[in-house]
């Protein structure tokens, strides 16, 4: 069972994306991301890419996020995405947009988030790919305070090659692992 954890929203169920290809995160692993985050969420903005069935947003907007958006290219996560924003009333603050994350990093339209979650799917690379893209233009799709954190399983890991970008912490629940990353000439040191 997916559900909300705390906020506004909390308790209510959540569904899950039709068939097997999304892995919602835990409960246990959701609870301690936003313990590590604190009172940083109130009033912060998101973007959630490779959303699947938009627990973490959702998360972040029962909790005082002012914002998400949640990025998936398949239908079936789009539309289980929009159905958990209606059931738990935080569709007003959110946008849900169909489209490749690769792409939709690449625009020049976008307004800088304070947190950016990427959870793509396993054994792929693709989180480097999202990391490379979001190293070249950090200023362009992050606040200068705001933070990246990927969900991998710990197999995935390996130290990136960036510029402007760098991990701060990480930590481990079982088969995920959540890397925290800030721009180098961010004032704060952990996450």
């Amino acid at each position: 069972m997916i559900r909300v954890i705390s906020g506004r929203a909390k308790g209510r169920k959540l569904k899950k994306v039709p068939g097997d290809t999304t892995r919602p995160i835990m409960d246990r692993v959701k609870e301690n991301l936003f313990n590590i985050l604190g009172p940083d969420v109130v009033g912060s903005r998101w973007l959630d890419l490779f959303a699947g069935t938009g627990q973490v947003g959702i998360e972040a907007l029962s909790r005082g996020a002012v914002g998400v958006v949640f990025v998936d290219n398949v239908w079936p996560a789009i539309r289980t995405i929009k159905d958990n924003l209606q059931h738990t009333g935080l569709a007003a603050e959110a946008q849900v947009v169909q489209t490749d994350a690769l792409k939709y990093l690449t625009q020049t339209a976008v307004k800088p988030f304070d947190v950016v979650y990427v959870a793509p799917p396993q054994y792929q690379g693709i989180w480097v790919q999202v990391m490379t893209l979001l190293d070249e233009r950090p200023l362009a799709l992050l606040t200068p305070d705001g933070m990246i954190i990927v969900q991998i399983d710990p197999k995935e890991y390996e130290d990136l090659p960036l510029h402007n970008l760098t991990l701060v912490d990480q930590r481990q629940y079982g088969n995920t692992q959540l890397c925290f990353y800030r721009q180098l000439d961010s004032d704060s040191e952990e996450a």
